[in-house]
């Protein structure tokens, strides 16, 4: 059991998997990071100063709790709707598609390339090549004497 656990995870598609893995969360980190810290600082200031990360509606405040921030009502129990958090998460989920799509059709379009190319095609024999192969099988199945 262990022998075939070994193989399956040394397999080429295993390690690949687990690289693409990792890059893939990596990529998702800096996703994250653009976009929490420049376009959505970026774009609430072209709405007029809106802080997206803070950008919540309060569903239910039963201490009448004051909630300057979005941390404030997370500390108070105040049951809040995430407005700016989901914006956040849409813009990330955006970019990453974007970015996956422009991979693949790379991809296609190279194997398409690939597809395309003519193969190459060894020249047809030779009339002398073509007499010499008549002979030798004659001789082949000629009886030995």
């Amino acid at each position: 059991m262990f022998k075939e656990f070994r193989d399956f995870a040394i397999k080429g598609n295993m390690i690949d998997l687990a690289i693409g893995v990792i890059i893939g969360a990596a990529f998702g980190a800096i996703v994250s990071s653009i976009v929490d810290d420049l376009f959505m600082p970026l774009i609430g200031l072209i709405l007029g100063g809106i802080d997206f990360s803070n950008l919540f509606v309060v569903l239910k405040n039963p201490d009448n709790v004051p909630v300057v921030s979005l941390a404030a009502a997370k500390a108070a129990g105040v049951a809040t709707l995430n407005v700016g958090l989901f914006l956040n998460a849409v813009v990330k989920f955006t970019i990453i598609a974007f970015v996956l799509f422009m991979v693949v059709k790379a991809i296609n379009s190279l194997k398409r390339k690939a597809a395309e190319e003519p193969t190459e095609s060894s020249p047809a024999p030779s009339r002398e090549e073509v007499l010499l192969t008549e002979i030798r099988d004659a001789l082949r199945t000629r009886p030995i004497a």
